[in-house]
């Protein structure tokens, strides 16, 4: 490629890259003077490559807004960034796998033949030591339309199918949107039974914005909320411990999608060097699990409630102690 073009192109991802570049930053980025940078952005113009002109001391160069470059422009780091992102947001939850084939379709469509032999190659020799877990993305127009919600602070009305099958319409103040382990979430007061909520978006079939506006409750934390509501959830069985140790430490083994911890003050004449001891609830649906993932933390525990899982950790120090004590058989 004659270097002047590969100048052009180059000019043009820097535009691409978003913001006003002036003239002196482009010439520095180029290797290039300042009238030369001009003759650049006329090339582009000529092409119809809209780049406006920004007067002013701040002023400089910037692609009109809304103008979308095809892939062909990605780098060989970009286009398997893209990739290797479509196939991690597939798994995620993050996107639908139409979406997400087809985009990455449309970019291999385009890629010189070396570098999707190579990506081809990167993508077929890659395993994941995760399961996908049972992954739902929501509709485009639903998510798009919540998050714009969000954003500008609109209250909007959705028409929602429960878990039980009932469906309804509400009238919600949405305050964040939120991906957790496979699923979308939205967080918002519900203005139709006058509670804080959190709405499923893949269960929303609708969404319609209302007018007007409102203002969003201060120092709210969407994510900590989805999290909070998970743990908090009906189950069959409520679980109180008392672990030694911080809440981070707790939380490597206990999500805190699923157990609630509260650091414990420590004792006026404790040493201040010992480690404190935090109460984790949880609420789930079976207690065979837990044992082992108690086991796992290695910390002082004691089981508050139930009974039934004090007898299920016996059960287990009972059996791994009788493996410890077991000889290998004689050849």
């Amino acid at each position: 490629m004659p270097r002047p073009v590969a100048r052009v192109l180059a000019l043009l991802e820097l535009l691409q890259s978003g913001g006003i570049r002036t003239v002196t930053e482009l010439a520095d980025r180029l290797d290039v003077d300042e009238r030369t940078v001009r003759r650049y952005v006329g090339h582009l113009v000529d092409l119809d490559v809209p780049v406006e002109s920004v007067r002013g001391r701040y002023g400089g160069y910037r692609l009109a807004p809304g103008y979308r470059m095809p892939p062909l422009m990605l780098s060989d780091d970009e286009a398997l960034a893209v990739l290797l992102g479509l196939v991690a947001g597939r798994r995620a939850g993050l996107a639908t796998d139409t979406a997400s084939e087809t985009a990455a379709a449309k970019i291999r469509r385009v890629l010189p033949e070396r570098l999707s032999r190579r990506l081809d190659a990167v993508l077929g020799s890659l395993a994941f030591t995760d399961r996908p877990g049972e992954a739902v993305a929501p509709e485009s127009t639903v998510l798009l339309a919540i998050a714009d919600a969000v954003n500008h602070h609109r209250p909007i009305s959705i028409r929602y199918t429960a878990a039980d099958g009932r469906r309804s319409e509400r009238t919600l103040h949405p305050h964040g949107v939120v991906a957790h382990s496979g699923r979308w979430y939205v967080t918002a007061a519900d203005l139709t039974v006058g509670e804080d909520r959190t709405f499923r978006l893949d269960r929303i079939t609708g969404v319609r914005t209302l007018p007007g506006s409102f203002e969003p409750p201060a120092g709210l934390d969407p994510a900590k909320r989805v999290l909070t509501g998970l743990a908090t959830a009906p189950y069959r069985h409520e679980v109180t411990l008392r672990i030694q140790g911080t809440a981070e430490q707790i939380h490597t083994r206990l999500p805190a999608g699923i157990a609630i911890v509260e650091e414990l003050p420590s004792p006026s004449s404790a040493d201040p060097q010992t480690v404190r001891w935090s109460r984790v609830g949880l609420r789930v649906e079976r207690l065979d699990w837990l044992p082992a993932v108690l086991a796992s933390l290695d910390r002082p525990f004691i089981v508050e409630r139930p009974d039934e899982l004090r007898g299920l950790v016996e059960a287990l120090a009972e059996r791994l102690t009788n493996s410890a004590r077991r000889s290998p058989p004689h050849e």
